[in-house]
């Protein structure tokens, strides 16, 4: 409908929810907030800049992806939203393995786990240590236009002008100085982000490569990046790579999940392996509601 792709009564979807949850760090919400039950965002990701409305509907929720083509939205939004996805048995999966996340999950049903490009991911997570998501947000907003290329704004349906390039490839952060990156603000993680970049330009570590490989061969090849330890070689699984049994380990969810599973102090490697095992397949999404159990009960806080 002129120009634009609306889908119609789409069930366990939520854009706040998503967008918001830490897992993806390049977009921007573009609404006034006026209307509680309405959002806009402008979303940069897979060599494209969306922006997408989401409205209440009659049973779910209707979607407008802005100026987007059917064969746009089927070889990349589908995909990238992961919409062909049934959530419903996931979260009946979840529910069966803890009952006690059975009220999070009907508060935050909407909740998806997108399916990024993978060295995009990759970069972000490691930007993400040490800092909150406001920073980590800019942080690949400053790399995308400080190295990467600039889209032509003209031929893009856009309400902001936060946005300016897509993100650096491989050979666009190889060809960079280490000065050109820090200063995106970057901190520390500069030369980790180059080694990144270094090893995947040079084909020692690439997703064609990666998935080949068992979910802990891949979490082992992952971490020879310098500056990649467990936690964050765990979200590069989950969200770049779609192993969604993966279990990502931070300060936060080792507090949660102790208090909740274990009632002492227990290693990160206990944890992962625990939790992989109560939900199975099904794991990387149990941690997105186990960390929202643990933030309402404020779990982990004392």
């Amino acid at each position: 409908m002129n120009k634009n792709y609306i889908l119609e009564n789409v069930k366990d979807f939520h854009l706040i929810d998503i967008l918001e949850c830490g897992q993806c760090f390049h977009f921007e919400r573009t609404d006034n907030g006026i209307n509680p039950e309405e959002f806009e965002y402008e979303i940069v990701a897979k060599d494209r800049i969306l922006r997408i409305k989401e409205e209440p509907d009659a049973d779910g929720v209707r979607l407008t992806f802005f100026n987007t083509e059917k064969w746009e939205f089927d070889t990349i939004w589908k995909p990238y939203f992961d919409l062909d996805r049934d959530y419903s048995e996931i979260k009946k999966a979840i529910i069966k393995a803890d009952p006690r996340l059975e009220p999070i999950i009907a508060e935050y049903s909407g909740i998806r786990i997108l399916n990024q490009d993978f060295f995009e991911c990759l970069i972000s997570f490691i930007v993400s240590q040490n800092k909150q998501i406001p920073q980590i947000k800019q942080v690949v907003t400053n790399l995308s236009s400080g190295i990467g290329t600039k889209f032509d704004i003209t031929m893009i349906d856009r309400v902001s002008s936060e946005f300016d390039s897509f993100f650096p490839t491989p050979e666009q952060l190889v060809s960079a100085s280490e000065d050109d990156i820090r200063a995106t603000k970057c901190g520390f993680r500069a030369p980790y982000i180059m080694d990144a970049a270094q090893k995947v330009y040079n084909g020692e570590i690439t997703e064609d490569i990666l998935d080949d490989l068992s979910t802990e061969e891949a979490k082992n090849k992952l971490m020879t990046i310098h500056g990649v330890g467990e936690k964050v070689a765990n979200c590069v699984l989950l969200f770049g790579l779609g192993r969604r049994e993966a279990f990502p380990v931070d300060v936060w969810m080792k507090r949660i999940c102790e208090e909740m599973y274990f009632g002492t102090d227990t290693s990160k490697q206990e944890i992962e392996d625990y939790c992989k095992n109560k939900f199975g397949e099904y794991s990387g999404y149990a941690q997105q509601y186990l960390f929202i159990y643990g933030q309402q009960h404020k779990i982990g806080t004392k």
